[in-house]
């Protein structure tokens, strides 16, 4: 048996999850263009606890959600996965923000290109079969009118996540279908999150680091 806390910090959605063996327990989550993660995760984090009516120490392992995205967020996230993991000396379990994302789509056949939004018109982008498996590694992309055309050109394709709104301006094709308003979410980590603990697919605690993908850049403060 085993109960895994899961933490979705890399977009604007705050998101926490609780399951055991694969079965959802609990769930809290609030999307904030503020990005209020620092305020909002570790209540969230007590309150999937209370709801499923046990202690932090009866955790058997930490889920984090690893990035592509925001480097606030993923900072927030590993660093309350990691502090939980060294504190319960329980394992760390990493999840691809993309592949839980392309969860959310439904599709039976042809492909799911996940997009999280990146600066300017890029994107942090991916592709999946409709059993949710990895066809084409993540990438930062700049969006052009032939972005996704391999797979478009065969298939009907779902485009989805926040930096699908930035594609669907850019990217027209018959075979496109575009899901805007979808955000990475803890709930769909669950099943993932179970895979890889069935598997004793671990982290190291005391040096992973989250998949930033590109550098971090600081802007100045304008007078």
């Amino acid at each position: 048996m085993a109960t895994v806390l899961h933490l979705e910090t890399t977009t604007t959605n705050c998101s926490v999850s609780l399951a055991r063996n694969g079965e959802l327990l609990a769930f809290e989550e609030h999307s904030s263009a503020q990005y209020s993660h620092a305020e909002e995760l570790h209540p969230f984090m007590t309150k999937v606890i209370e709801d499923a009516q046990i202690e932090f120490n009866q955790l058997d392992a930490v889920a984090v959600s690893m990035g592509p995205g925001s480097y606030t967020g993923l900072r927030i996230g590993v660093s309350a996965a990691k502090g939980l993991c060294f504190a319960l000396e329980i394992p760390l379990i990493s999840i691809s923000t993309l592949q839980s994302l392309a969860r959310q789509a439904k599709i039976v056949k042809g492909y799911v290109i996940p997009l999280l939004d990146a600066r300017r018109m890029e994107v942090y982008s991916a592709v999946y079969s409709p059993d949710n498996k990895e066809v084409r590694k993540v990438e930062a992309e700049i969006i052009s009118e032939q972005s996704f055309r391999d797979y478009l050109d065969q298939n009907p394709c779902i485009l989805i996540g926040p930096g699908a709104a930035k594609c669907s301006e850019v990217v027209q094709h018959e075979n496109a279908t575009f899901e805007t308003n979808k955000l990475p979410s803890a709930r769909d980590m669950v099943p993932l999150a179970w895979e890889k603990w069935q598997k004793k697919e671990f982290e190291d605690v005391a040096y992973f680091e989250p998949y930033y993908l590109k550098d971090f850049i600081t802007t100045a403060k304008k007078n």
